[in-house]
Formats: structure tokens, sequence, C-alpha cells
């Protein structure tokens, strides 16, 4: 697959919650993943990217979310999430913009980075 055809893939898999296909699919097993804060702020392989989504299921409820269209630029791409979230911990409930920026390698996903506001 090119990159283009992974990007649409992706976006494809997010918008219709089908986020575990898209990590058996399009993620290489030695994906890197980076978050800006702790507690996940970089995890490794597969393993890594389970715990991550344990524990995002385990801390937030997702009311809405929006997933534009891909931005390809050679062997990255980039994509916009929207969300509605409450915090489960704190109830709290808010909206945020993330950018999530993909590295592609040999067909699969290499390394995915993530920018947001942290309140900082």
């Amino acid at each position: 697959m090119t990159t283009q055809e992974i990007a649409n893939q992706l976006v494809d898999y997010c918008r219709n919650n089908q986020e575990n296909k898209a990590y058996q699919e399009l993620y290489s097993p030695k994906i890197t993943s980076v978050e800006m804060v702790e507690p996940m702020k970089e995890v490794h392989g597969m393993e890594g990217i389970q715990k991550k989504g344990q524990w995002w299921e385990e801390n937030f409820d997702v009311h809405g979310t929006e997933v534009s269209d891909p931005l390809v630029a050679d062997n990255h791409f980039t994509v916009r999430f929207w969300m509605d979230t409450t915090h489960k911990p704190s109830g709290q409930r808010s909206q945020m913009n993330e950018l999530a920026v993909y590295q592609v390698q040999d067909g699969k996903i290499i390394r995915e980075q993530f920018f947001y506001d942290t309140g900082e």
C-alpha cells in the first residue's frame, strides 16, 4: 500500500470506530507512539499500543469525534481529530483538537505522534 492508501484506510477505520482493525492491518509490530504528556508519553510495539488503548478506555468516555481527511507528504501524513470526552475520574467534560502525524515505512505505520493543547 502507498502512504496515501494507508492514510485513507486509517481515516476510514477511525471514522467507523474500527481502530483495532487499523492496528492489525496498518501498523508495524515495531510501532512507536508518542504523546505530549504522561502516563503514556512514549510506548513501543503492539503491547504498548494495547496498554495505551486500555488506559484511554478506563479514563475517558467519548461522546463524539470528527476525523479530517489526511494530508500526505512522501512517507508521512497528518490527520486532525476533534473529540468530545469526559474524564471519568474527575467527571470533567471537554472538547479538544489533536493533530496526529504518522510515518510509514515498508507499507506500515512505524510511528505516530500526537500534538494538542496540554493546558500548560
